[in-house]
């Protein structure tokens, strides 16, 4: 019996867990990129880009290798975006890192939201056509 039970609580958490992140997802989808795509944005995302995400996705944007502790870390310029391609989900996967794993760590607290949304404009200009 209180095997079963555990197994309920169990789903119901996970369940519960489910529920807030495609309720967050939503809200991501949802941000609007203030800073409009340009040469100057994207260069200033490229900066930020090669300090604070080519270490693991590569310095093109098309993925890194990973290691036995993570990981490859996906492409960047294709298509397929796992945690949404939205301007908004990009900034939010940056900004608050990939849950529950955290393979992706939270830039939060090491990049300004401009840095972010800067990053996502050059990520914007890298992508395949």
């Amino acid at each position: 019996m209180k095997t079963r039970h555990l197994i309920i609580l169990t789903v119901l958490v996970w369940l519960g867990g489910a529920s807030i992140r495609a309720a967050q997802g939503t809200a991501a989808a949802s941000l609007k990129n203030p800073i409009a795509p340009s040469a100057e944005s994207a260069a200033s995302g490229k900066q930020v880009y090669t300090r604070s995400c080519a270490p693991c996705h590569g310095t093109s944007g098309e993925g890194g290798p990973g290691n036995d502790l993570i990981p490859a870390a996906p492409d960047l310029t294709d298509a397929m975006w796992d945690h949404g391609s939205t301007d908004g989900e990009i900034f939010t996967s940056i900004k608050d890192g990939v849950a529950p794993e955290f393979n992706m760590t939270p830039f939060k607290d090491r990049l300004k939201d401009e840095e972010i949304w800067n990053v996502v404009n050059y990520l914007r200009s890298i992508a395949k056509k």
